[in-house]
């Protein structure tokens, strides 16, 4: 009998004597290692198709975000007068900036209010920059600019008459002052043909379909 107890109290040491080893080892490894934070750039223009350099104009529709402020974050147009207005700042300039220095405009004006801004800044329309197609087409008049728009994709969505003469299509375009014609045949580009006469096309641009 007592050789059991003496057995049992071997076996109940050595079990002290491994959880004490197994918190010293846990202090030695000191505290758990945090998860790195996550960076948020302080401003972004995530615009997908449009151009770095893009300016923004009369009519364009932005979308502003700011990181973690839901109220803050806004979809509106920019009105005739080029300016915007959002929550907390009324009226900001827009027109004639890159969607990356509204960003930064906004940024350093909500500094007044909210401690550390991320602004998002988004171009989802591009209705200040426009094209012209006229002649025998469906839809005549102002079409505005996608991003890399070529001239056969704006006759696409133009269509055309049944007195159109498509070999004989040309894209009006100013440039240094003067008024150049650019003759475009619609029955060579959708054959692959003539490619180099389907350029992007420019604002201001205007096709004309005899």
């Amino acid at each position: 009998m007592k050789r059991v107890i003496k057995l049992a109290c071997l076996v109940l040491l050595g079990f002290v004597a491994i959880g004490m080893r197994a918190q010293d080892d846990a202090e030695d490894a000191g505290p758990p290692a945090k998860p790195p934070k996550a960076v948020v750039p302080e401003v972004q223009a995530s615009t997908p198709g449009i151009p770095s350099d893009y300016i923004i104009g009369a009519d364009d529709t932005l979308r502003i975000s700011v990181w973690k402020e839901p109220d803050m974050s806004v979809m509106l147009p920019v009105r005739p007068d080029g300016k915007i207005s959002m929550p907390l700042l009324d009226d900001v300039q827009a027109a004639g900036m890159t969607p990356m220095q509204l960003g930064t405009s906004i940024r350093e004006k909500l500094k007044k209010y909210i401690a550390d801004p991320r602004v998002t800044v988004v171009v989802t329309a591009m209705n200040s920059q426009r094209i012209y197609v006229l002649g025998e087409v469906v839809h005549t008049g102002a079409m505005p600019l996608l991003p890399n728009m070529t001239v056969l994709q704006a006759l696409s969505s133009a269509g055309f008459t049944q007195f159109a003469n498509l070999k004989a299509v040309y894209l009006l375009r100013m440039q240094d002052g003067k008024q150049t014609k650019l003759p475009f045949n619609y029955k060579d580009a959708i054959k692959g043909r003539g490619n180099q006469q389907n350029i992007t096309l420019k604002p201001g641009d205007t096709i004309v379909v005899p």
